[in-house]
């Protein structure tokens, strides 16, 4: 009979102690020096509004957006901005030719002097970076890099690979490296998702309606979902100063179902129309269409509005709209939703110079909002005399604790009479 083998444990092979330090030191929290960010002006207000204070050395970005939204023009505007102000930024055009950039260029005002390539190699482009080190790199776009001979631009390996090369030779030549990228039918940002956790920040160039709205996505260097609103002209994009005024410019005041309300995105206080119409259903199941707010929360508010002040919605169709094309995240609308339902049934139009917010609870309630102090200071701005709104201690608004208070007081008094 066979001696049965005694198997002795496997030895994990491994590097020893010593063999290999690590290339960083490893420190406490309380030994690493706390330097501050060093923020470089854009020479924009409202792209600096939405980076966080501006550029920062060695950041790396990813523009999205449709094709001809205007992300070229945008970088092209920024890049001549920043030489202006001397720095030295590189425009890199890998979908253009450079007589078609110079074209665009003369259009919109970018000086002469800013510096092209054709060169798509990452390569070759992030030595070039540590050899001739840049304030300001644009990537047009990140799907016609290769990081390897005889590659085809656009595949997973090849965006994520030339993305890692740029991104490190940005970080050590302390360049800002921007990246355009596409959007996909469905929306979402083309090319491997890995690319929007490689980069520092996402931002995602929208359009509503007349206007382009520039979004904050991700941003380490600051905060998420901040906005900023430009307007195409001949001359490029140009920022629009005061975004509640322009997109409240079309509002008509006296008609029903027709409610501003005092929004946040992001830190900026913003002015919107929340728009509402009710009409008799020819289906068996009524119709709820929802366009710039979040369809499950509209939802939420017409089942308040049928269960605690017995608003009348069964057989009728509602259609809810954010006046302008924006989109709302701000759970702070509800209140602006359920009054403009209400008007809507009901025929009545809210009296001037009111503006509403707050949330709406499932029992009916009024619940506070983020930065209600800033929403009232924005409203009381542009001319809104009267602020419909939760209680909040030191804020100047009418405060109201259920739905069918804030019903009551948004047509009571002098104007409401």
């Amino acid at each position: 009979m066979e001696a049965k083998k005694e198997f002795a444990p496997k030895r994990v092979i491994g590097l020893r102690r010593g063999d290999r330090p690590l290339s960083e030191p490893v420190l406490k929290l309380e030994e690493v020096d706390p330097v501050g960010l060093r923020r470089i002006p854009s020479g924009v207000k409202e792209v600096d509004q939405v980076l966080g204070g501006g550029w920062v050395p060695g950041m790396v970005l990813l523009l999205a957006g449709e094709p001809g939204i205007g992300k070229s023009t945008l970088l092209l505007q920024l890049a001549h901005l920043a030489a202006e102000q001397g720095d030295r930024p590189l425009y890199i055009a890998g979908e253009e030719s450079l007589s078609q950039i110079k074209l665009r260029a003369e259009r919109i005002g970018v000086a002469p002097t800013l510096s092209v390539t054709r060169e798509v190699d990452a390569r070759t482009l992030a030595e070039h970076l540590r050899l001739n080190p840049q304030n300001l790199v644009v990537v047009d776009s990140v799907q016609t890099l290769v990081a390897e001979d005889g590659a085809t631009p656009g595949t997973f390996t090849q965006v994520r690979d030339s993305t890692a090369l740029l991104s490190q030779a940005a970080k050590e030549s302390d360049a800002t490296l921007v990246l355009i990228g596409h959007i996909t039918k469905q929306g979402s940002i083309a090319g491997p998702k890995v690319i929007e956790h490689m980069v520092d920040a996402t931002l995602v160039l929208e359009s509503a309606s007349g206007f382009r709205i520039l979004r904050a996505m991700k941003n380490r260097f600051g905060p998420a979902g901040e906005v900023g609103v430009f307007e195409m002209r001949e001359a490029g994009l140009t920022a629009v100063p005061n975004p509640s005024e322009a997109f409240l410019a079309e509002r008509q005041s006296d008609v029903s179902g027709s409610v501003v309300v005092a929004a946040l995105e992001g830190q900026r206080p913003l002015l919107l129309e929340v728009q509402a119409l009710a009409a008799k259903s020819p289906y068996p199941s009524p119709r709820r269409v929802v366009q710039g707010l979040d369809q499950r929360r509209v939802d939420v508010v017409l089942a308040v509005l049928e269960r605690r002040v017995d608003l009348p919605l069964t057989g009728l169709d509602v259609f809810v709209n954010v006046a302008g094309g924006l989109r709302l995240t701000d759970p702070g609308t509800d209140l602006a939703v359920a009054l403009a339902v209400y008007s809507a049934v009901t025929g009545r139009p809210l009296p001037k110079n009111t503006a509403v917010v707050g949330e709406v609870g499932l029992t009916g309630e009024i619940r506070s909002v983020a930065q209600l102090g800033r929403r009232v200071r924005e409203a009381k701005r542009s001319g809104y005399r009267r602020l419909i709104g939760p209680a909040a201690l030191g804020v100047e608004c009418l405060h109201a604790q259920s739905l069918a208070e804030a019903l009551a007081a948004t047509w009571q008094g002098p104007e409401g009479d």
